[in-house]
This record gives structure tokens, C-alpha cells and sequence, in this order.
């Protein structure tokens, strides 16, 4: 890799952004878009289309596989995908990646693993459940066996039949206590650590793979309840870590868990993702800092062997954002890219993005992903637009 080059320019777009707009295609062509990201399974979301020509907002109410369900892959599973009348067709991705190819753009399938809120609540012995016994009903349990099936026949679903440069693999992992749902009254409940000890999920299933490792897992759950509650009456203070909660013993052993299920949930997906398209470059949403949380969750040591590309949220155009490229970058060394994961939408200001993707590169990004088509208005496209021109080859 180059120093402070771009080796790859991907743009982010939904199945609905593409289909019914017959100018898509040409407004990505003046951007010089040569490769899209297209949402193939996706979480609930409310979607603004400002240059869409038939519908200005797109309500996305749960989450759905854009590909017709085939009895023969889902029968006999516990846990099947649910489609959607909205994403513009009966087989909404891939009708859209079609026109894409047809047009010269590469496409790669945008999938999302972890989240689907009417799958937890369907299915709520398969969530995340935390040290109190509540549950996330957003947040699938990655480890849980009939998830793990669920996930890797989502994703070959996902990429079969299609002709695909690659796949981007978010939410590989799981989600923990924050979540941008619909009237959100949590945010800053638990700040600092509280985020941490609210998100280490205690199902009977990891309770007893704690016990594995050596520990007492009761004794893990009532240190977190205890933790929870005195950052909650003020004696820990937000800036504590786990192991002020947790022995170092008992943090490894949960981590150890946590990042087994990881590598399990992703290794069963890629397996069905290169059964249908061998050679497609592995793109997979995560996160340097080990007990992160999320749809770009914590990278596992054996992660950065498996992918051909780390995508790392850059959105907030801050410092705090850049160091977490750098760290990527020094984590997974020189033979795996690093995408920046940038926005041009609110609260991020115009007139800030080009200095923040410099910096963004300086730190070791070798790839930029740019969030997002369908979502922008014009002057937001132009914006896009002006990093394509900085950075394309």
C-alpha cells in the first residue's frame, strides 16, 4: 500500500434508490461511481429519497432479505428472512444490481447479519439478553446455533445468482445496549463503562461457556448488576474500565466467548458467500477496540486473516474517529485495506468533509466508502461528487 493513496472508492445505496429512478444510473456515472454498495438484506430504517423521482421517503419497517425466499433454502430452519413489499420488486437486489452491471458499475452485496427486531421479537430466546435479564430484541445472538444458521443462509441467499465484484458484511458479531431505534430514551442512561457492562450479554448458553473457562459466571453477572448500579448512584465514575468490575480473569473469559461466537457467525457466512461467488472481495464492518458492540463490532484476532478489507465508521468528522483508522490500520498491518466509513449527512458540515477524509487517509484508510446515494440531496451529491474527483485513480 501506497502512503496517503485510495486504492478503492465504493458509494452506498439501497435496492429502491435504483429501481423506478432511470436517472441513478447517470447521476453515479458524472460522479465517476465505478462501484456500489447495494443494501441485499437490511435493517428496519426510514429513508429519505430527495432526487428520487417517484417517492420521496421510503418506510423500511422491519428488517428484509431484497431477494425472493426459496422453500428449499429455508425450509427446516427455526429461524427464516423476511422480505418486502417496498424494496421496489419481488426481487428488489437483484434487479437493481443488474441495471448496476448493466451500466458498468461493480456491485457488492450489503448485508446485514445481527439485526432484525421483528426476528427477536419472533424469536426472543435468541437475542442478547443483559446482566438484569432484559432483553434486546434488535440484537440477534450471534453464537446461538439456529442464528448462526439463519445468518449464513441470509447471506448466500443474498449473493446467489448475482454477478457481484464483492460483499460487505455488517453487524458479524454482536449488537450490545445502543441502538438508534424509534423514539430512543436511553441515550446517556449509562455512559463510558455503562455502555460496556450493559451490552455483555448473559444468556444460559455463555453463562456456561463462561464456566468453561474457569470462572464463577453467577458471580460475573451479580459484579455486573453491582457495576451497573453504582455507575448508575455515582461511585463509579464513566471513565472506569471492565476489569474495575470485572477480574482480568473473568473480563478474558468473556471476551474469549464473545469473540468465539464472532468468528463463528462469520466463518459460516463467508463459507456460503464463497460458495456462490468465489472470487468476491471481502469487505467486513468492525471495530479495533475489543469489547465493541454494534454493527461494526469488535475485530477478533483470527478477523483480519479472513478478509480481504476492514470497514471502520468514520462518520463524525473528529479526532477521536481518525485515531480509530490509525488503530485499525496498526491492527491489522499492511495486507488487509482499511476502508473509511464517511458521511456528507447531517450534523456533518460540507465545507469539513474534505479535510476529514484527508485526515481519514493520512491514518491509513486506503479505501473510502461513502455514505450514502439515495440518502443525499444535491449539494450533499456534489459533495460526494468533489471526494471521487480528489481520490479516484
Amino acid at each position: 500500500m501506497s502512503e496517503n493513496t485510495v486504492d478503492r472508492i465504493v458509494a452506498h445505496a439501497y435496492p429502491w434508490d435504483v429501481l423506478g429512478d432511470p436517472c441513478f444510473v447517470e447521476r453515479a456515472r458524472e460522479l465517476g461511481i465505478r462501484e456500489i454498495a447495494l443494501a441485499a438484506s437490511y435493517h428496519s430504517t426510514r429513508a429519505a429519497t430527495p432526487l428520487h423521482p417517484q417517492h420521496k421517503v421510503v418506510d423500511a419497517h422491519h428488517a428484509a432479505l431484497y431477494r425472493p425466499l426459496r422453500p428449499g433454502a429455508w425450509d427446516g430452519l427455526k429461524i427464516a428472512a423476511r422480505t418486502a413489499a417496498w424494496g421496489g420488486s419481488e426481487d428488489a437486489f437483484g434487479d437493481a444490481a443488474r441495471i448496476l452491471n448493466d451500466a458498468g458499475i461493480d456491485v457488492h452485496a450489503w448485508i446485514v447479519l445481527s439485526h432484525s427486531t421483528i426476528v427477536g421479537h419472533a424469536h426472543p430466546d435468541a437475542t442478547v439478553v443483559n446482566c438484569f435479564g432484559d432483553r434486546y430484541p434488535y440484537a440477534l445472538s450471534p453464537g446461538h446455533p439456529d442464528i448462526v444458521a439463519y445468518a449464513r443462509t441470509l447471506a448466500g441467499e443474498a449473493v446467489r445468482g448475482v454477478d457481484l465484484r464483492g460483499v460487505s458484511i455488517e453487524a458479524a458479531g454482536q449488537l450490545g445496549f445502543a441502538h438508534v431505534g424509534p423514539h430512543e430514551k436511553t441515550d446517556g442512561a449509562y455512559p463510558g463503562v455503562g455502555d460496556s457492562l450493559m451490552s455483555i450479554s448473559c444468556t444460559a448458553r455463555e453463562l456456561a461457556a463462561w464456566g468453561e473457562h474457569g470462572v464463577d459466571a453467577d458471580k460475573i453477572v451479580a459484579k455486573l448488576r453491582d457495576g451497573v448500579d453504582a455507575l448508575s448512584d455515582g461511585t463509579l465514575l464513566p471513565g472506569a474500565s471492565i476489569t474495575d468490575v470485572l477480574s482480568s480473569e473473568e473480563a478474558d473469559a468473556v471476551l474469549a466467548v464473545r469473540h468465539a461466537d464472532s468468528d463463528t457467525l462469520r466463518r459460516e457466512v463467508l463459507a456460503a458467500v464463497r460458495a456462490e461467488s468465489s472470487e468476491v472481495h471481502i469487505t467486513l464492518h468492525g471495530h479495533p477496540d475489543p469489547w465493541k458492540t454494534g454493527p461494526s463490532p469488535a475485530l477478533t484476532a483470527n478477523a483480519r486473516g479472513e478478509v480481504d478489507a476492514v470497514l471502520v465508521s468514520a462518520w463524525p468528522g473528529t479526532a477521536e474517529t481518525v485515531a480509530v483508522v490509525e488503530k485499525t490500520r496498526a491492527l491489522v498491518g499492511e495486507n488487509v485495506a482499511v476502508g473509511a466509513y464517511v458521511s456528507v449527512l447531517p450534523p456533518k458540515k460540507l465545507d469539513e468533509v474534505g479535510a476529514h477524509v484527508a485526515a481519514t487517509v493520512a491514518a491509513g484508510a486506503n479505501e473510502l466508502h461513502l455514505y450514502h446515494l439515495g440518502l443525499v440531496n444535491r449539494p450533499q451529491l456534489d459533495a460526494l461528487g468533489s471526494i471521487i474527483a480528489q481520490y479516484s485513480s
